[in-house]
C-alpha cells in the first residue's frame, strides 16, 4: 500500500461499506486525486462492517430507506456478493400481525414482492423450526446476504483502477485543519495531507473525527448482541453460507441466520448498551476488533432461551456450541436515519455515517453525486445532517434518544409515536396559558406544540358526528376527534394557533435582493411588504424547501420556513448567497429564537384582529400576501397576511418574551366571536388537506417537480435562479406523474369497523391492480387526513398521467382490505373553496 500522500483533492476516512462505495462512486463520476486512509489493515480493518450479520431484509416504512436498500441490493448483485435466501418476519402475536399487514402496504407501495402466510409456509421451509406459537409470517423472497469485505475490496478496486485512488491502511487521522471555516489539511500518523474536501466515514468513530475540526455527527456507538451455535447438521449438510430462509422473530426481538454450519443469533431485545467513541479500544487494545467487544451473557440469556424454544432441533443439536459471542458495536442516531452531507459548522467537511450494510452502495452514490452535483438521485434529505438543532447535536440528548430508541428496532412504531424522554426543551412562551387549556403536546424539534387541546372537549357535542370519529385503536392513536372539532370551530368562527416552532431568518446586505432572487423560484424583485410563497429548488429541478419569504426592506428578507426542515433550509440559503459579487454581500442571520409566532384565522378573524388595533386592516388596506408592522393592544407585532389553512388571517410575530401576552389579547378578543386555540393537527392536516396544500416531505421531495406537483405558474421569472434550466425543461415536457386528490367512498372493513388511512398505503386500481407511473414507481398516499367541512377522509397521492383524471375509480390498499376511493382534483384545485374566496 502508498505512503500518505502531501496533497489529496478529497480526504475519505474509513474503509468499511461506507467509505468503500464513496470512492468508488467518485471515481466513476470523474473525480481524481482521492485519499481513502484507515487506521486498520485491510479488507477488515476493525469497523462494525467486520462483524455485521450482512443480511438484507429490503422493506421498510421509509421510502428513503428503502430506496437505498434497493439501490444497495441491485449494486450487490452487479458485483455477484448477493446472495438470496428468502425472509420470514414471524409474528407471535395479532397485535403484531395487524404491523405485518401495514408492513405488506409498505411493500406494495414500493413495489416489493412480499406475501403474508401461515405458518406452515415457515414450516415447509425451515423444517426444524417450531411453529406452535407462530400466528404468521411477512415473507419476503428477495431477502439474503451480502459478502460486504468482498464488496468493499471490489469497489476500491474498481477506483484504484481508474487511476483515481490513493489507499493508505494502518494510518491513524491524529487533527483535522481548518482554516477560516474550512477544511484545508488531515494530520495523520504518516504525515499532513492537503485537501479542501474530507468526507467522515468511519462508523463508530466518526463523532470523534468530527469534534477535531469542530463540527458535530450525532450519533453514538451502541452494542447489538450476536452469538454463532454450530456445527448444526441440519446446516451442514447444504452447501454455501446459507441455503434456509432468516428468520426475525418480532415479538422476541431476535433473529435466527445460518451462516455455513452455524446458526447466528442476534438480539435487540437487551438493554441499550452505549458507549463513547474515544472509549472504544484500539486495534492493540481489542482481543478480536475495536468494534467486537466483550459478551456480556446476563443481557443475552433471555433470548436465547426463545430462540432455543422456537429451533431446538437445531440449537439443541449434540455438539453445538456457541462458537463466537460479541457485544458488537454500531452507529446509532436520535431520530434513527443515517447522517449523511456537508457539515453547517466546517466547509468541505461530509459525513457519511450511521449507515448500515444494506443501505452502504446506495448511500456510497447518493453521497456522490451530492458531492459532484448538489443533489442526489435519491432524494435523502430526511438523512441531511444539517436538519439538527444545535441541542440535538449535544451528547445527552443523542444518549437518551438512542436508548429510547434502540428497543423500538424490531418494535411496532406507530407513525404518530411520540418520544417520552428528552422533552420539555423549547417551550412556546405562552406554554403556561397552553397548559391550562388542556394542550396535548406533540414534540418537533425540542419544540413542544398543542397537537390539539382537551379544553376544547366540549365542541364535540356542538358537532356531534362531523367530528368523523375513528373506531379502531390504531386509527385512532396519537389523535383525537378533537382535532376535527377545532377545525370546524375555526371555519366558523376563528381559530388561534401557535406557530412559535417556524424556523426565522433574514437574509440581509446589499446583496440580498440577488441572493434570495438567485435561491428562490418566485420573483422575489417585489416591494418591501410583498410577501412570497415559493419552492425552492435543486439543480434537477427537484424540490429543495417550499417556504415564505418576506421583504422587510430594500436590503433585508425575512425567511419563513417549516421548524422541522428549518436548519438544512438555512444551510442551503448561507451555502448559496454568493453571487458575482457585483451588488455587495448578503448575510443569514438566524432569529428562530428571537420570535414566537401566532396564527390567528377564520371568518371571524378580522374583527377580532380590530378590536386589538387601530392600523386599516381591511382587505383594501392590507392585501393578501402583505406584511407590516402593526400595533396589537400595546405590542409592535409583524403582521403577515397568508394563509396555509385555507382562511381569512394573519401570522403574527413579536419578539418571543411578547408572545404569552399576544396569545392573551387574541383570545380575550376572540371571545365574543366563539374564537378556540387550535393545535397543529388542524394546521398541518385537516385544514391543510381540504385546500390540497403540498408539504415539503410529504408531496414535495427532491424527486418531484413543480410540473407534477401542480405548481406552475403562468410564467416563469427571467432572472436567473438554481434549477430554472431544468424546470424549464419539465415544462415543455409532458409531467411522468400527477398528483392528485382523492375521497374514500366507503370505510367499512370486513368486521364492519370503518378504518381510516394514516399515510403511505398503497393506490390500486379498484380491483387491486398495481399501477405504475413514469417514474417507474407506483402510487403511495403522501397525506392523509380528516376533511371535516367536507365529511370526507382525503388522501393525496401521485398517480400516472393515464389515470388522471377526474372521477376516476381506484382503491387504496390499507391493512391488507380494498377501499375504494375517487380522484377529486387532478391540479392544485382545492375540494374546499376553489375561488379562495373565504382567505379575502
Amino acid at each position: 500500500m502508498a505512503d500518505v500522500p502531501n496533497h489529496a483533492r478529497v480526504v475519505v476516512i474509513g474503509a468499511g461499506i461506507v467509505g468503500n462505495s464513496l470512492v468508488h462512486h467518485l471515481a466513476r463520476l470523474g473525480w481524481r486525486d482521492i485519499v481513502q486512509i484507515d487506521k486498520g489493515a485491510l479488507p477488515n480493518p476493525g469497523g462494525s462492517t467486520g462483524h455485521a450479520s450482512n443480511f438484507i431484509f429490503p422493506v421498510d416504512h421509509s421510502r428513503e430507506i428503502t430506496d437505498l436498500t434497493l439501490d444497495s441490493v441491485r449494486q450487490y448483485k452487479e458485483m455477484d456478493v448477493f446472495t438470496e435466501s428468502g425472509g420470514y418476519e414471524i409474528a407471535r402475536t395479532e397485535e403484531r400481525m395487524e404491523e405485518l399487514r401495514r408492513r405488506m402496504s409498505s411493500a406494495k407501495a414500493w413495489g416489493i414482492e412480499s406475501e403474508l402466510v401461515g405458518p406452515e409456509h415457515v414450516k415447509e421451509k425451515i423444517p426444524f423450526i417450531e411453529t406452535d406459537e407462530i400466528l404468521g409470517a411477512f415473507w419476503t423472497p428477495s431477502v439474503g446476504v451480502v459478502d460486504s469485505l468482498r464488496a468493499g475490496t471490489i469497489m476500491r478496486e474498481k477506483a484504484l483502477e481508474l487511476g483515481a485512488l490513493t489507499v493508505v491502511p494502518n494510518v491513524e487521522v491524529t487533527d483535522l485543519v481548518v482554516t477560516d471555516g474550512r477544511i484545508t489539511a488531515v494530520e495523520t500518523s504518516g504525515g499532513t495531507i492537503e485537501t479542501e474536501t474530507v468526507v467522515v466515514a468511519c462508523g463508530v468513530w466518526s463523532p470523534r473525527i468530527a469534534k477535531m475540526a469542530g463540527a458535530a455527527i450525532p450519533l453514538t456507538p451502541a452494542v447489538h448482541q450476536m452469538i454463532s451455535v454450530g456445527p448444526i447438521p441440519q446446516l451442514a449438510e447444504r452447501p454455501g453460507e446459507i441455503s434456509f430462509p432468516i428468520v426475525r422473530d418480532m415479538d422476541t426481538f431476535c433473529y435466527e441466520r445460518q451462516h455455513g454450519a452455524d446458526m447466528e443469533v442476534g438480539s435487540y431485545a437487551h438493554r441499550a448498551i452505549l458507549h463513547e467513541p474515544d472509549d472504544i479500544p484500539s486495534i492493540e487494545q481489542a482481543r478480536l476488533s475495536p468494534t467486537e467487544m466483550p459478551f456480556t451473557q446476563e443481557d443475552f440469556d433471555p433470548q436465547l432461551e426463545q430462540a432455543f424454544d422456537l429451533m431446538p432441533e437445531a440449537l439443541g443439536a449434540d455438539g453445538a456450541e456457541i462458537r463466537y459471542a460479541i457485544n458488537g458495536l454500531l452507529s446509532l442516531t436520535p431520530d434513527g436515519a443515517p447522517i449523511l452531507g456537508e457539515t453547517p459548522e466546517v466547509k468541505g467537511l461530509w459525513s457519511a455515517a450511521a449507515v448500515w450494510i444494506k443501505e452502504g452502495p446506495g448511500v456510497g452514490r447518493a453521497v456522490a453525486e451530492w458531492m459532484t452535483h448538489g443533489s442526489s438521485e435519491i432524494d435523502v434529505h430526511h438523512s441531511d445532517i444539517a436538519r439538527f438543532y444545535p441541542h440535538q447535536r449535544t451528547r445527552s440528548h443523542v444518549k437518551a434518544r438512542t436508548s429510547e430508541a434502540f428497543i423500538k428496532t424490531y418494535g411496532i412504531v406507530h407513525p404518530g409515536e411520540q418520544w417520552e424522554g428528552e422533552r420539555g426543551k423549547r417551550l412556546a412562551p405562552m406554554h403556561a396559558q397552553q397548559q391550562e387549556q388542556g394542550a396535548r403536546f406533540f414534540e418537533t424539534v425540542g419544540w413542544e406544540r398543542p397537537h390539539w387541546y382537551d379544553g376544547n372537549e366540549g365542541l364535540l357535542g356542538e358537532y356531534g358526528d362531523r367530528v368523523m370519529p375513528r373506531e379502531h385503536e390504531w386509527d385512532s392513536r396519537w389523535w383525537s376527534p378533537i382535532i376535527n372539532a377545532e377545525h370546524l370551530a375555526m371555519r366558523e368562527r376563528a381559530g388561534i394557533v401557535d406557530l412559535t416552532a417556524f424556523a426565522i431568518f433574514d437574509v440581509v446586505g446589499p446583496g440580498a435582493k440577488d441572493a434570495v432572487q438567485r435561491i428562490v423560484v418566485a420573483q422575489a424583485d417585489v416591494a418591501p411588504g410583498k410577501v412570497i410563497y415559493t419552492p425552492v429548488l435543486d439543480e434537477r429541478g427537484g424540490f429543495k424547501s417550499d417556504l415564505t419569504v418576506m421583504r422587510l426592506a430594500h436590503d433585508r428578507y425575512r425567511v419563513v420556513t417549516g421548524g422541522l426542515h428549518g436548519m438544512a433550509d438555512k444551510k442551503w440559503f448561507s451555502d448559496h448567497l454568493a453571487g458575482d459579487g457585483s451588488t455587495g454581500a448578503a448575510a443569514v442571520v438566524d432569529l428562530t429564537s428571537a420570535y414566537s409566532t401566532i396564527g390567528l384565522w377564520g371568518p371571524r378573524a378580522r374583527d377580532i384582529l380590530g378590536r386589538l388595533t387601530d392600523d386599516d386592516i381591511s382587505d383594501g388596506g392590507f392585501g393578501f400576501l402583505s406584511c407590516r408592522d402593526i400595533e396589537v393592544g400595546n405590542l409592535g407585532v409583524l403582521a403577515s397576511r397568508i394563509s396555509y389553512v385555507g382562511e381569512l388571517g394573519w401570522e403574527l410575530y413579536v419578539p418571543m418574551e411578547e408572545g404569552a401576552r399576544l396569545w392573551s389579547l387574541l383570545h380575550e378578543a376572540g371571545e365574543p366571536d366563539g374564537a378556540v386555540p387550535v393545535g397543529i393537527g388542524v394546521y398541518g392536516t385537516t385544514g391543510r388537506i381540504e385546500k390540497g396544500y403540498r408539504a415539503f416531505g410529504f408531496e414535495l421531495d427532491g424527486e418531484r417537480t413543480i410540473v407534477e406537483a401542480a405548481m406552475q405558474r403562468p410564467k416563469v421569472k427571467q432572472a436567473d435562479f438554481i434549477g430554472r434550466e431544468a424546470y424549464v425543461k419539465q415544462r415543455e415536457e409532458d409531467p411522468k406523474t400527477v398528483l392528485c386528490t382523492l375521497t374514500v367512498d366507503d370505510h367499512t372493513s370486513s368486521s364492519g369497523v370503518k378504518r381510516y388511512m394514516l399515510g403511505g398505503e398503497p393506490i390500486l386500481t379498484r380491483d387491486g391492480g398495481t399501477l405504475t407511473d413514469g417514474h417507474g414507481h407506483h402510487p403511495h398516499v403522501t397525506s392523509a387526513g380528516s376533511a371535516p367541512s367536507l365529511g370526507k377522509h382525503v388522501l393525496m397521492a401521485y398517480l400516472p398521467p393515464d389515470q388522471a383524471s377526474l372521477g376516476n375509480r381506484l382503491a387504496v390498499s390499507y391493512m391488507e382490505e380494498l377501499y375504494p376511493v375517487t380522484i377529486e382534483s387532478v391540479d392544485s384545485t382545492p375540494l374546499l373553496d376553489p375561488e379562495n374566496a373565504r382567505i379575502r
